[in-house]
């Protein structure tokens, strides 16, 4: 803002006159990011370990409210800092619900298990003006195959 005013203007995807001296303009990637969230040895209910990695496609919303809300988490941090703030989130989620499910629902629906990640984690990630556009998982671990998918 100019003189002293609290007033702010997101451009996105233009120009705009920015007053050299006067006016703070600063930038923030429209870009998608790419998110590999991964949980270690994480016990599911029936308490064997296993390990998910999951791939996200994650970026800034542009619906203005939305976009303010992003400019207020994320303005000033670099790309890597943004990310490492939704990996946390994505992989909070993740662990909490792997320890709700059994193997046989994590490996046998592993896209339910994605959209429910997805479902559990879009309002976090929603409320810091970022959308979660894709996510899938892989599945690891140390059980035997015939032990708990039959």
């Amino acid at each position: 803002g100019c003189c002293g005013s609290d007033t702010k203007t997101y451009i996105v995807g233009g120009w705009a006159w920015a007053w050299w001296l006067v006016t703070n303009s600063q930038r923030l990637s429209l870009e998608i990011m790419t998110l590999q969230p991964r949980c270690e040895d994480v016990e599911t209910a029936e308490g064997v370990a296993i390990t998910v990695t999951g791939v996200a496609q994650v970026k800034v919303m542009t619906e203005h409210d939305l976009l303010a809300v992003a400019c207020e988490q994320f303005l000033g941090k670099s790309i890597i800092e943004i990310k490492a703030v939704l990996l946390q989130t994505l992989e909070g989620h993740l662990r909490s619900i792997l320890g709700t499910l059994t193997v046989e629902q994590i490996y046998q629906d592993r896209d339910q298990f994605a959209k429910l990640v997805r479902d559990v984690a879009a309002p976090d990630v929603g409320r810091m003006g970022i959308e979660i556009l894709s996510f899938t998982i892989k599945v690891s671990g140390r059980w035997s195959t015939e032990e708990h998918l039959t």
